[in-house]
């Protein structure tokens, strides 16, 4: 990466602008010396930094690349829960023309999608939805809370990719039903921001915010009377609205041209009605994931 750094005339600043020097003060005289030195450090900071994001501009998830390779996931039973689980997940993107799939945008889905104007992509997909296993949780068996399935959701999705100066910008809208009705709807709102690239390291941070409609709510935090008395839960219904927000990073290392090392840490917190549902045990979560890919 070519490196580049912003260097002063003394006694001059950004803009042309020049400082005066009086001499009837050494310790004036002294004052305003310091002073440049520090603009001039913080300007060779600034342009250093400016510099080193440069190469980013072709990505904001990191990048574009089609890849395809196995990563391990730590990840909670379900959202609130105190219980951690180790899973095997795929690494893949491919974009196509105009068929997609990928696994790097918080889901795992594959669709359509087209351009209408440079940098603005919409379509629609059809994205695999977890379940929840009550084995993996000594809390859920205790209480005998009920399974739920791993299934699909279809939807439609708008992707905005841009760059505000040097730093890449993908802002993404979906919205998710699933296939069986009876788990409802949600919709995510994703902004993703490339913050740096220096040598074979690539790193990006991103924020998520997801709604849930009333069934999808309830079918994860909501307990219905016969449940409670099954459960000793106290019954609750979440009703709809947001279901949490989470943020962010994603890192990457460059092992050859063809080969990557990818991974990604996610907080996320339960908001809204469901963070106060007695399904959980704790209001945020952790996501930790680490893989290897093979770009083509």
């Amino acid at each position: 990466m070519k490196s580049s750094t912003i260097s002063l005339p003394d006694r001059q600043l950004a803009g042309g602008s020049t400082i005066a020097v009086g001499v009837s003060s050494g310790r004036q005289f002294g004052a305003t010396r310091r002073h440049e030195r520090l603009c001039q450090i913080g300007l060779r900071i600034m342009g250093a930094a400016f510099a080193a994001m440069q190469p980013l501009a072709a990505f904001a998830e990191l990048s574009n690349d089609s890849m395809i390779g196995p990563a391990l996931r730590s990840r909670p039973i379900y959202d609130g829960s105190q219980s951690q689980a180790v899973e095997l997940v795929p690494v893949i993107r491919h974009f196509g023309q105009p068929w997609f799939i990928r696994s790097t945008q918080g889901v795992l889905e594959a669709g359509v999608r087209t351009e209408f104007v440079p940098g603005l992509h919409a379509g629609v997909q059809l994205a695999y939805e977890p379940g929840r296993n009550v084995n993996e949780s000594e809390f859920a068996r205790s209480h005998q809370i009920a399974n739920i399935s791993s299934g699909a959701s279809v939807g439609l999705q708008m992707e905005w990719d841009h760059a505000l100066g040097p730093a890449p910008v993908t802002l993404l809208a979906r919205i998710r039903q699933n296939i069986d009705s009876a788990r409802g709807a949600q919709a995510d709102l994703r902004l993703s921001v490339g913050v740096f690239h220096g040598g074979p390291v690539n790193a990006g941070v991103f924020a998520q915010t997801t709604w849930a409609n009333a069934k999808s709510a309830g079918a994860w935090y909501g307990i219905g009377a016969q449940q409670s008395e099954v459960t000793g839960l106290t019954a609750f219904q979440p009703g709809s609205g947001l279901l949490f927000n989470s943020f962010g990073l994603l890192w990457s290392v460059d092992l050859s041209p063809k080969w990557v090392v990818v991974g990604g840490l996610e907080r996320r917190r339960l908001s809204g009605g469901a963070a106060h549902s007695a399904l959980v045990e704790r209001p945020s979560n952790s996501y930790i994931s680490a893989g290897v890919a093979y770009r083509y």
